[in-house]
This record gives structure tokens, C-alpha cells and sequence, in this order.
């Protein structure tokens, strides 16, 4: 068995508060914390597919939100963590070392 896009949504969406790698291999005892890493290391999860997998589960109120939030987490000091990318941060105003993180409430 082979960890995929679904595993990593139906963890996604099951979580409110730990989002962590090692949160899910600690819960998913097939999987390793390796094997989450090297999958999502080298598949692009985007919005749309999240959103893909949501929005039939989703019931639409007028008074109700759905809020999506990206941020850039500052790791400026890791460089052994794989998933540590140059990128954007809008906190900082410049290009620095972090990680992407996306939270839907």
C-alpha cells in the first residue's frame, strides 16, 4: 500500500489543530515519517485539489464563512528540514527560509 493524495486530505480535514508529518505518521501506523516526507516532498498539492475533495462535504449557510489563510513559517536555521523552501514571506517584505503553510477554518 502506497501513501497518496487522499490519505494526506482525509488527514487534512480530520485535523484542527496538529498538521505535522509527524503527527500523521505517529496516527497512520503504515506508514513512516519517511515515507510522508519523501511523498510530499515530491507532489504538488494544490487549493483546487483540496477544495476538490471538500466542497460536497460542505453545506452552504448565508451566515457562514470558509476562511483560507497561507502563511510563510520562518525557518531560518533549518537545514536539514526538507520541506524549507525559499519563498515570499508578506510578514517580512523579502524572500526568506520557510515553510508554506495553508489553514482553512
Amino acid at each position: 500500500m502506497r501513501f497518496s493524495k487522499l490519505d494526506y486530505c482525509q488527514y487534512l480535514l480530520s485535523r484542527q489543530k496538529n498538521f505535522t508529518q509527524t503527527h500523521l505518521a505517529e496516527h497512520l501506523q503504515e506508514f513512516s515519517h519517511d515515507t510522508i516526507n519523501r511523498y510530499l516532498s515530491g507532489e504538488k498539492l494544490t487549493p483546487t485539489l483540496l477544495w476538490e475533495n471538500v466542497k460536497e462535504q460542505l453545506i452552504p449557510q448565508t451566515n457562514g464563512y470558509l476562511i483560507f489563510d497561507d502563511t510563510v513559517l520562518a525557518k531560518r536555521y533549518s537545514r536539514s528540514i526538507e520541506l524549507v523552501r525559499r519563498q515570499y514571506s508578506g510578514n517580512e517584505h523579502r524572500v526568506i527560509r520557510g515553510l508554506g503553510l495553508v489553514s482553512c477554518l
